[in-house]
């Protein structure tokens, strides 16, 4: 099955019309990335909602905190964060990417301010090519936009 198949389609009617919505990049493996913040971007312009950054950290394991900040002081509706972590011949990539998912699931369990993990964590660069393509085919940034905007609103509406 080739990757992507299974992705869920766009909700009916969803627009991020008056969301400030804060982009996060990691600086690793940059090139990738930057693919990844091209799509969060063109996803949040096609939602209509305001783009704020993106705003830059070291890598991946200081995703967590940046989002906390911009949680807790941005004026923000919800957050995508990117980063790119490949396996290499260490557990640093255990270590990566478990400490930024699972970092960034407690802020946005503890802030309440939703945060759309388009973070990869691939086995290689091909695979996070894969996962990297233009507008309008896989983007995980582009997919990660459309969440952040669909989770927003489903707080507004028990706020």
């Amino acid at each position: 099955m080739a990757s992507g198949e299974n992705r869920p389609t766009l909700p009916a009617g969803l627009d991020g019309q008056g969301l400030r919505i804060a982009i996060i990049k990691a600086e690793w493996n940059t090139s990738i990335v930057a693919r990844l913040v091209e799509g969060a971007t063109a996803g949040l312009e096609d939602l209509r909602a305001t783009v704020v950054g993106p705003i830059s950290v070291p890598g991946c394991l200081e995703l967590p905190l940046a989002c906390q900040t911009v949680a807790k002081f941005g004026n923000v509706d919800a957050i995508v964060a990117t980063g790119v972590v490949i396996r290499g011949e260490t557990t640093h990539y255990e270590i990566v990417s478990e400490g930024a998912a699972s970092g960034i699931q407690a802020v946005q369990l503890e802030t309440g301010v939703p945060i759309a993990f388009g973070v990869l964590t691939v086995e290689s660069i091909d695979q996070a090519l894969e996962r990297s393509q233009g507008q309008g085919q896989h983007n995980v940034g582009e997919e990660a936009a459309v969440v952040a905007v669909e989770m927003a609103r489903l707080v507004q509406q028990y706020e």
